[in-house]
């Protein structure tokens, strides 16, 4: 990367590096209504979902919640005190409510399939929470289903591809920042249990849906996910080869899903991502690293540092007077900031803000169900591998591309 083709091809400020594109700045359309959404499902996804809702007010109404669990109506109502929506304790009576207009389905994995379809089939834009489908073929199902309807939006919810942060990062690596990338390694480290407390033992299985193989993912689905989908957007790919190992190493207390996994991901590119998770120690926390032979780039959930190369460095370290760009402000670790500052907001916020904009345009989001399919499967078969010993190819079958 020579110095001056870095510059024609960017402009660096002293607060990081902007590239040419603007990146999620999505605006609001000439007089755009508010969208009346009920939220399917009120544990600590939707709770949280329903608190950057109320952020957006001058986008969502919230007109109706509904879960099974008594408590978690109560505490949703706690987040929203007073508010002037519908409750309900079946999903197909909110349906049944013509004043929604959208859904967000924050329901456990297992009744991701059943329950958007069913938003679907009564007409409901559905913003759909990840990981998007169970199994391989609930993936497939759900894009025909999507596919037969046009005119109605479905986003999944790997917000990573409506993060202007993540987009730059997608930029970088489209612009050759990082040259030839051969290794990801990525983390995603807590020190807890992931165990909610339950007041009744007749809620546990419903509590803790994520300790039990029929109705959880596991820690792939639940965290690795996002960036296994990032990897997947920034270089157009899908691994070759899945291999994955992990076990109960800690937490010995009845769960079925394991709290440590490590998944191998091999691709065509001849890139190799590592993704790694464990409930038993938290001190590198979240780790997003991808390597190439020009540059890196480390990034946390809410900030990102790119790292040159020796070389490219040296390229780097001189303005050249032609450009009338201000001095590249390195870290005193050698990097420099892929934005400035931390991100204003969190990464759900602006994926709900593009679910509003693709609903009044009728665009594609971003992450969308041919994406959310294919993260989805790799998903699935790295699970597969997981608790089966065995190594997954990936089949031509699953590289599926919008059709309609």
């Amino acid at each position: 990367m020579e110095r001056r083709t870095f510059m024609k091809n960017s402009f660096v400020l002293a607060g990081g590096i902007y590239l040419s594109k603007t990146v999620g700045a999505l605006r609001l359309p000439a007089g755009a209504d508010k969208i009346n959404i009920g939220i399917i499902g009120c544990g600590d996804r939707g709770k949280g979902l329903m608190t950057v809702l109320k952020d957006l007010g001058a986008m969502f109404n919230i007109v109706a919640i509904c879960d099974v669990l008594p408590f978690r109506i109560e505490e949703a109502k706690k987040i929203a005190p007073g508010g002037n929506y519908k409750i309900y304790t079946d999903y197909r009576s909110l349906l049944d409510d013509k004043n929604v207009h959208a859904v967000i389905n924050a329901t456990p994995i297992y009744l991701h399939f059943k329950i958007s379809s069913d938003c679907l089939k009564s007409g409901r834009h559905v913003y759909h929470e990840k990981t998007m489908a169970f199994t391989t073929e609930e993936s497939l199902s759900f894009i025909k289903l999507v596919e037969s309807r046009p005119k109605q939006v479905f986003q999944v919810g790997h917000q990573y591809r409506s993060v202007p942060l993540y987009a730059r990062v997608k930029e970088m690596i489209e612009k050759d920042y990082l040259g030839a990338v051969t290794q990801i390694d990525c983390r995603w480290d807590t020190n807890r249990t992931w165990r909610r407390p339950v007041s009744d033992p007749k809620w546990e299985r419903q509590v803790n849906w994520r300790m039990y193989k029929a109705y959880s993912g596991g820690l792939v689905a639940e965290l690795l996910s996002h960036q296994i989908d990032f990897i997947n957007w920034a270089f157009n790919t899908a691994p070759q080869t899945i291999l994955a190992t992990g076990g109960i190493d800690f937490h010995k207390d009845g769960r079925e899903t394991y709290d440590n996994v490590q998944v191998l991901l091999r691709y065509k590119e001849g890139m190799i991502g590592n993704f790694g998770a464990t409930l038993g120690n938290a001190r590198e926390g979240y780790i997003f690293k991808i390597k190439g032979t020009k540059g890196t780039v480390e990034l946390k959930v809410a900030e990102g540092l790119y790292y040159p190369e020796s070389q490219t460095r040296k390229e780097l370290q001189t303005v050249d007077g032609v450009t009338g760009a201000t001095k590249i402000e390195w870290t005193k670790e050698g990097g420099i900031p892929v934005l400035p500052g931390k991100a204003e907001k969190d990464g759900t916020w602006y994926a709900l803000k593009e679910f509003y904009e693709c609903v009044q345009t009728k665009a594609l989001p971003s992450s969308n169900v041919y994406t959310g399919a294919k993260t989805a499967i790799i998903v699935k078969l790295a699970n597969e591998s997981m608790y089966q010993n065995k190594l997954h190819q990936w089949k031509p079958e699953y590289n599926i591309t919008r059709t309609t």
